[in-house]
């Protein structure tokens, strides 16, 4: 049986494991999928010496995990981050499927209004949303607690013209993901226009407050299932290469 699984800090919203576990058993493939929940980065030296076969990485590690890695993808490298680990020929191998994920599930919603983007969040999945929206000509904006650079701003700094301005608007943070379903992101509702597109990469509640919000005046919403599955098959292929 291999061995596959998650790597993050906490992950008790995580549907990673159920969506494998009933991947393996809809294709009859003899193997586990298991959430590996660190308390440091430093921790992931004695999972290495696992026998695994892949690893997905999220929430805080992405970024510090590179340090890590024996070898990382040109668009990893360039993104920042890495959310897919192989073990092929002795080597720990870090790729980022955020992008395909991202990239593929968006296609379908825009449109031309969408030459702006307001990112909340400056995390390792924030930077692989920002590569695809700039590798097709989006114009990017961020939000962040931490601001740094003249493209960021701080949660203070948003305001109406901010909000009509950047007709796509995507959230990266944990804000509204479960347990705390009732917190919302700070996008000053009535500045929202039938023309925007709000998304939410949060998949746990499938529709989140702040989803609620831009539906309610009239926006296209989605979360980030369909990013989730998408980034996950992608990684099954590159575990299978």
């Amino acid at each position: 049986m291999r061995t596959f699984g998650l790597i993050g800090e906490k992950l008790g919203h995580s549907f990673s494991k159920i969506f494998f576990a009933h991947y393996f058993t809809a294709n009859g493939i003899d193997a586990v999928y298991l959430n590996f929940e660190l308390g440091n980065i430093s921790e992931i030296t004695g999972l290495f010496k696992q026998d695994l076969s892949g690893l997905n990485v999220t929430i805080p590690f992405k970024e510090s995990v590179m340090t890590y890695l024996d070898e990382v993808s040109d668009d990893a490298t360039q993104i920042g981050a890495v959310n897919c680990i192989s073990f092929k020929e002795g080597k720990v191998i870090g790729y980022n499927t955020d992008v395909y994920g991202f990239h593929n599930s968006i296609k379908p919603f825009l449109t031309n209004k969408h030459e702006r983007a307001l990112i909340f969040g400056t995390g390792g999945a924030s930077k692989a949303v920002a590569y695809v929206l700039r590798s097709i000509g989006v114009e990017v904006f961020f939000i962040s607690r931490s601001p740094n650079g003249p493209r960021c701003f701080s949660y203070e700094d948003i305001n109406e013209q901010m909000i009509r301005s950047c007709k796509l608007i995507v959230n990266c943070t944990p804000i509204g993901m479960y347990p705390d379903v009732k917190s919302v992101l700070q996008v000053l509702p009535q500045s929202i226009s039938e023309e925007h597109l709000f998304v939410d990469l949060v998949y746990n509640p499938e529709l989140t407050k702040t989803m609620e919000i831009f539906i309610e005046r009239g926006a296209t919403a989605i979360n980030g299932e369909a990013m989730l599955k998408l980034q996950a098959m992608r990684s099954w292929q590159i575990w299978n290469s």
